[in-house]
């Protein structure tokens, strides 16, 4: 069993891993939450969705060819493990926050993998590295707010999180595409989860 301290080390992993679902006494304090929680949740996913694709566009133009100009055949995440997202709108609000919880501790895990890569690659794409590193931050904060809320709400704190295959000892290209695949996924979901989550999220 990982303590609920562990909760966000984990989502700094960028391998495999995963943690049980589990509900019972362990949450801490509901006084972690702040008073403005759910309103910060909305504007981090508001964020998220508003700045993805510019995102995917960056990247794609710092890696340069061939990804530039075949990056349909490239970047087609079909070949990548990203989490299953199966909830909508009528979805129960548990649901909701739990699925809302896999998708970011992955992509946060996700973008540490690639901002890494991008560290060693592509040293002076300074708007790029930017960009991630504030995906990043906004992303880290969205986890810590999910956290609590699931906790507060449910005295749910623990959650089952798969995440992808970390880049490490990787060819320069299969380093360049591995993350062209998951932005690109990342662009075709999160306009989904902003969509589902907002109205979960919406003031009473």
């Amino acid at each position: 069993v990982v303590p609920f301290v562990a909760l966000l080390l984990l989502q700094r992993r960028p391998v495999a891993g995963r943690a049980l679902l589990v509900t019972g006494s362990g949450c801490p304090s509901h006084g972690l939450c702040r008073s403005n929680v759910q309103e910060q949740t909305r504007r981090q996913v508001a964020v998220l969705n508003a700045t993805a694709q510019e995102l995917f566009s960056l990247y794609l133009k710092c890696q340069g060819e061939p990804f530039s100009s075949e990056s349909d055949k490239l970047c087609n995440p079909a070949g990548i493990f990203f989490p299953a997202f199966r909830v909508n709108r009528t979805s129960e609000r548990k649901e909701v926050m739990v699925a809302m919880y896999k998708l970011f501790a992955f992509l946060n895990a996700s973008l540490g993998n690639i901002t890494r890569d991008q560290e060693e690659l592509n040293p002076t794409a300074k708007e790029l590295l930017e960009r991630l590193h504030n995906t990043t931050k906004t992303t880290r904060g969205l986890i810590s707010n999910l956290t609590c809320l699931l906790c507060k709400n449910y005295n749910i704190f623990q959650v089952d999180v798969r995440y992808g295959d970390s880049s490490k000892g990787k060819s320069t290209f299969k380093k360049k595409q591995q993350g062209c695949q998951v932005l690109r996924k990342y662009v075709q979901v999160i306009g989904q989860a902003a969509r589902v989550l907002l109205p979960h999220l919406s003031p009473s």
